[in-house]
């Protein structure tokens, strides 16, 4: 068998061959090589210490009691840490993360024994090299002779399409509970089955999910949402409970009907939030998992009208609020976080073709310039979630091409009058304080209303018609 490894990779490698100690890559890179799937991570494993190591790479680090070491590499033009870890067995996972004790092992079979799932129990070691075959000016890789050391199976699981714990699937899910949304991540984005097995038991352990960090949760969450199989990943989470302890604010959603005659909702509020999510052109998860949880806070306020139909007043306040709370709880940054919240809040804008420029203006202050082309794929996504046929109704084509035209270099902000607070003080011969900027503010509403009246002479006589 022969498999092409980058050569920076493949040099590490000879060099712990050549101090005359074992190394195999193992892994996810290996599952992908043999899926033919591109590689994003490569690790290695070894019979080395991490002060074995130290001594082969001056330039490595090593900052923890897991006995994994770190070499600064660079791949593909990217700069990227390439993970090597000390064969060893884990002892107690009294937080299921983490294990308590690592002891370093004997054999390799001995390290894959520790490892989740069968397709990433494979350890492929390099017998030879044959020659180097150049893909991109930056990235050289070579043809290397390998063979695998598979105790359990793996590559017929591969072939198979099956996720399967490794050994008794109770107790690698008690080591580490993440392992739980993992094997719903790595179905999700390889389309894979998980074995029947390993199944029942994520599906009567998925409470412990409750025990793992926000942003652990969160990086394999935005994986899922990031896949094109994303609306089978979501589902899959229902269908193994783990979306009732992860998103139990979405689940709320689930048979909450907003049928109402004339509208193009069809579905429950849940069963939207994920069509939303499928059908959003944006590829970023961080607007995707917005237009997941857009519609969170209609079970919140749900009611009905005088006739008796449903209604979900200020529902998007509501989702607003409850987005805030479920970003902090999987701790996405403030910059994230901030752009969710914003773009829930917002996204019932009106795309009314009786909007005046100055409304079209207001409306990208509001939501922020950055955010219009994420509002409108947020709207694309509700619209075919919501079971309208197509992605852009001819008023929303409208509406963009009107932000395209306000978004020429126009007074957005009061620093874009062509005075400032100097021309106010000047001319009322006062010193700074709160009426300099009440004053600013006045003249920009107008200003906003009727841009040729950002002319210097005509804002300096309104400054005294103002004051």
């Amino acid at each position: 068998m022969s498999k092409l490894i980058p050569e920076e990779i493949l040099n590490i490698y000879r060099k712990i061959q050549r101090a005359g100690l074992e190394v195999y890559l193992v892994g996810g890179c290996v599952r992908n090589m043999l899926l033919k799937k591109p590689v994003k991570d490569w690790d290695m494993t070894t019979n080395a210490t991490p002060e074995d190591l130290l001594k082969i790479f001056p330039q490595a680090f090593y900052d923890n009691k897991f006995g994994t070491v770190g070499i600064p590499i660079q791949t593909e033009g990217q700069k990227e840490v390439l993970e090597i870890t000390t064969f060893r067995k884990e002892v107690g996972f009294s937080d299921k993360r983490r294990p308590d004790k690592v002891i370093w092992g004997k054999s390799i079979e001995e390290d894959l024994a520790r490892r989740d799932f069968t397709i990433n129990a494979i350890a492929l070691k390099v017998t030879g090299d044959t020659q180097h075959e150049t893909r991109s000016s930056n990235l050289s890789r070579v043809t290397c002779h390998v063979s695998l050391i598979d105790p359990y199976n793996g590559q017929q699981d591969i072939k198979d399409k099956l996720i399967c714990a490794v050994g008794n699937p109770k107790e690698r899910f008690k080591e580490d509970a993440l392992r739980l949304l993992r094997a719903v991540r790595i179905a999700t984005e390889f389309l894979f089955k998980i074995e029947e097995n390993t199944w029942k038991e994520i599906v009567s352990d998925a409470f412990l999910i409750k025990e793992v960090s926000g942003e652990r949760i969160r990086t394999e969450l935005l994986r899922i949402i990031a896949s094109e199989h994303v609306y089978e990943g979501v589902m899959l989470l229902k269908q193994a409970n783990l979306l009732n302890h992860i998103l139990p604010e979405l689940v709320e959603g689930i048979g909450v009907s907003q049928k109402r005659p004339g509208r193009h909702h069809i579905d429950d509020v849940f069963t939207h939030n994920i069509l939303s999510l499928k059908f959003c052109p944006s590829k970023d998860p961080v607007i995707r998992f917005a237009a997941l949880l857009h519609d969170v806070g209609k079970p919140k306020v749900k009611s009905y009208d005088e006739k008796g139909l449903v209604i979900f007043y200020n529902h998007e306040v509501a989702g607003a609020k409850i987005a805030r709370e479920i970003c902090d709880r999987l701790k996405f940054s403030r910059k994230e976080r901030d752009k969710i919240v914003n773009l829930i809040r917002w996204h019932m804008f009106s795309v009314d073709e009786k909007l005046s420029d100055a409304g079209i203006r207001r409306f990208i202050r509001r939501i922020g310039v950055e955010n219009v082309k994420d509002m409108m794929d947020l709207r694309i996504g509700d619209r075919l979630g919501g079971g309208t046929q197509t992605a852009e109704s001819w008023r929303l084509k409208l509406f963009k091409k009107r932000i395209e035209n306000q978004l020429k270099p126009l007074p957005f902000s009061i620093n874009d009058l062509v005075i400032d607070g100097n021309d106010i003080m000047k001319e009322l011969n006062i010193k700074p304080g709160p009426k300099v900027g009440e004053i600013l503010q006045k003249l920009f509403l107008e200003v906003d209303e009727d841009l040729s009246k950002n002319n210097k002479d005509y804002l300096l006589k309104r400054i005294k018609e103002t004051n």
